[in-house]
């Protein structure tokens, strides 16, 4: 096993030939059973293709809910040429190993490890069944894995212009890589001599300073002197480079497909009430929202709940994690930052995993769970049999009709949601020893 590390074309082309398998099998699926190979959401897509393809707007397909260059990449689909159907889950599956192998370049920067102790860890993701599979069904996390790991990428190294421009595109991609943002301007280094004055030196230099007069003199407070040092280049130019990069798209997209393309790219995950598929222990409520909504118009049970539901999941993923870990490893604070912002998303679905394990590669080395393999094993298990009793219970209620929403669905998503919980308390303590 030690010598297939040994090589790194053996671990790619095992990675490629997992997901090529999946491809071939997923196309015998798709045509011989009824229970379809391909996700729904690669059906979206390729239909919004199909409208753009024609000189229409993406968003002419009902559920669209994707900034229109994912559209646009997808066009090959449309081409009336034998097997292009599947361009775009071979394009997602040839993501998940390229950002495989910016994972295991980054980790010999960020670990200092050999790049074939690098290759094992990143192959967690590189020959993960699960990540392979949710790609080659026609998911784009995989797109999304190579804009994300690729600007932890350019931070790590310094390239900062090239960083903003990865996170601008990122946050218009798909909204919540907006999160790291707050940890890589928390992480980067004051890089200008620092301005704060020891207390002695301080009090000299204001009676130095000060009027015969004795008239008071404006002097620059410890906490004003924290803030300028703050204020460095490389912070100001992420920031300003990522903003004008999201405004760019978005104002040439808006430009092209006006208020649709805000409304179903952004606006409406404000009051999204998606409640298929999802492991979320908000789904029940969602579910009782939009079953009032269709009944009352718009008088639901749950209220507003759909936009309040933000607030704490903000609070974590946004604010808390970052100014508490920020300073001591960004990949592990990222980590963190992510499977909280999932587990507490009101809507949370088997995709949304992908954007959380592509950390683990960079967390697993110094984590309890290797450290205390039945730990490891204990983790590894709740998080599996979690799912498992929430898929029978969604299984019951979709192929067999069975309403299973309460108590089974609802009891399944608290239980997987206080596995996740504990589980994000083993990360955050994890980083936060560093």
């Amino acid at each position: 096993m030690s010598s297939f590390f040994r090589s790194p074309s053996l671990v790619y082309g095992a990675a490629i030939g997992l997901r090529v398998i999946l491809l071939f099998y997923g196309a015998w699926q798709d045509a011989n059973s009824p229970v379809k190979y391909t996700d729904i959401d690669y059906m979206v897509f390729t239909d919004a293709s199909r409208y753009v393809s024609r000189g229409d707007s993406p968003y002419a397909r009902d559920t669209y809910r994707y900034t229109p260059l994912l559209a646009w990449m997808l066009l090959p689909t449309t081409w009336a040429i034998p097997g292009f159907f599947s361009f775009g889950k071979a394009l997602f599956a040839l993501s998940d190993v390229v950002a495989g192998w910016l994972v295991a370049k980054s980790l010999v920067l960020t670990h200092q490890m050999s790049p074939e102790r690098a290759l094992k860890y990143a192959s967690f993701w590189l020959l993960n069944p699960m990540v392979a599979n949710i790609s080659t069904r026609g998911s784009s996390e995989g797109l999304l894995g190579v804009l994300v790991i690729a600007l932890l990428w350019a931070v790590l190294n310094r390239r900062i212009t090239l960083a903003g421009i990865l996170l601008g595109l990122g946050v218009h991609f798909k909204i919540y890589p907006f999160i790291y943002g707050v940890s890589i301007i928390w992480w980067l280094d004051n890089t200008k001599t620092t301005r704060t004055l020891t207390p002695s030196a301080s009090a000299s230099e204001s009676r130095a300073a000060e009027p015969k007069t004795n008239s008071n003199t404006t002097t620059t407070t410890p906490v004003m002197a924290q803030i300028f040092d703050f204020i460095t280049p490389c912070r100001i130019r992420l920031t300003l480079v990522s903003m004008l990069t999201f405004a760019a798209l978005n104002a040439g997209m808006y430009l092209r497909y006006g208020t649709p393309f805000l409304q179903h790219t952004y606006f409406h995950h404000l009051t999204r009430i998606d409640h298929r598929h999802n492991f979320s222990p908000y789904s029940t409520l969602l579910y009782l929202s939009a079953a009032s909504d269709s009944i009352d118009s718009g008088a639901g049970a749950s209220g507003n709940f759909e936009s309040l539901a933000f607030i704490p999941q903000l609070l974590l993923s946004v604010v808390l994690i970052p100014l508490v870990l920020g300073k001591k490893d960004l990949p592990g604070t990222m980590l963190a930052q992510t499977f909280a912002f999932v587990t507490f998303n009101k809507v949370c679905t088997s995709q949304y995993f992908l954007w959380y394990l592509i950390f683990l590669p960079f967390y697993l080395p110094t984590s309890s769970l290797l450290q205390k393999p039945r730990l490891g094993l204990l983790v590894a298990l709740l998080w599996v049999v979690g799912q498992a009793l929430w898929l029978q219970q969604g299984f019951y209620l979709e192929f067999l009709g069975v309403s299973s929403f309460a108590p089974g669905l609802f009891l399944a998503s608290l239980g997987f949601f206080a596995v996740n919980a504990w589980i994000l308390g083993i990360i955050v303590a994890d980083v936060g020893r560093g």
